[in-house]
């Protein structure tokens, strides 16, 4: 082995045999940006397309100007789902007082209303159904799934809300041009926007 090969070694951390938590999700040093928890497997993130990046700057926007003041919004921080579960939501929209100052680096499940998903070809599994699946198990009411579509590959949004009697998502709507929802505020996001970012 070249001095060469050796001085571009990457040191990865070892799991401990039970897996990771979220204690170390949050102490682990130099972990790339946007690193998740998902069942106590660390989950490091491509780089992302330009579509991914302008439909959460349109998504963040639009829950933005219709907000009440008891909600804010964020973009790509942990939600603690539990022990061994610290996933980061491109999108979700918290209760106000979730937020205690701004050197917060997560959010609790249980401070969470919406949590928003943006597919992308290095986690479509993860965000079509491993993601939804624990939020939904987590208690947050309500969950996007946004995908690229059509010949145009604007946004499509996938509106689901949690079932109490099953606690699962039920999907109650697709939206193609315009996002128009009462839940969990009224929200009114035209997606064809996408277009002027």
């Amino acid at each position: 082995m070249s001095a060469e090969s050796v001085k571009h070694r990457v040191q990865w951390p070892v799991p401990p045999q039970d897996g990771y938590t979220v204690d170390d999700l949050f102490t682990l040093p130099d972990l790339p940006p946007h690193t998740e928890l998902i069942d106590g497997s660390l989950v490091f993130v491509s780089p992302q397309r330009y579509f991914h990046f302008a439909t959460i700057d349109l998504l963040v926007s639009g829950l933005r100007s219709t907000m009440p003041s008891d909600f804010k919004v964020a973009r790509e921080m942990t939600v603690v789902l539990d022990r061994r579960n610290g996933p980061e939501p491109d999108i979700c929209v918290v209760r106000k007082e979730a937020l205690i100052d701004r050197r917060q680096t997560h959010f609790k499940a249980a401070d969470v209303v919406l949590a928003v998903e943006v597919v992308s070809p290095d986690s479509e599994s993860r965000d079509r159904d491993t993601k939804p699946h624990k939020y939904a198990a987590a208690g947050i009411p309500h969950f996007w799934l946004v995908e690229m579509a059509g010949q145009d590959d604007h946004p499509v949004v996938q509106v689901h809300e949690r079932a109490e009697s099953t606690g699962t998502y039920v999907l109650t709507g697709i939206y193609h041009n315009q996002v128009k929802v009462g839940v969990p505020y009224d929200i009114d996001i035209d997606l064809t926007a996408i277009d002027s970012l």
